[in-house]
């Protein structure tokens, strides 16, 4: 059994800032716990755009806090995302989050990231994996 808590991460390797300066997650769960899937806390800044296309995972996210615009730019559907919404990428579409008051959610992945993990130029995390 692994218990731990989001403040307990701060400042460590888990608790990971994007070089583009838009968005912090502090990762609970990751692939190293051999579980399937990685678990975090990301919290993306007011007034930022984040343009993001999960190639090679599967991502779930839970809002929790804020108010962001959430374009779908395969078909260009807009959703808004409040409190108490989820959306699912389950087919890798390429979205962008247009984000209006600070935005807490939590995101499960699947396959599980390592931690290391950053957009790349194209809003893809690279498919790293753990060292056995």
């Amino acid at each position: 059994m692994i218990v731990r808590s989001f403040k307990e991460i701060e400042g460590t390797d888990r608790h990971v800032k994007s070089a583009s300066g838009t968005w912090e997650s502090k990762r609970i769960v990751l692939a190293k716990e051999k579980v399937g899937f990685s678990v975090h806390e990301t919290i993306l800044y007011a007034g930022t755009e984040t343009s993001m296309w999960y190639a090679n995972h599967i991502e779930a996210v839970v809002c929790t806090q804020g108010d962001a615009e959430l374009t779908d730019r395969e078909t260009g559907k807009t959703y808004h995302i409040t409190p108490g919404t989820m959306y699912l990428l389950n087919g890798h579409e390429r979205h962008t989050l247009k984000v209006k008051e600070d935005f807490h959610c939590i995101c499960v992945f699947n396959p599980p990231v390592t931690g290391r993990e950053d957009h790349d130029e194209n809003g893809v995390y690279p498919l790293l994996t753990e060292e056995v």
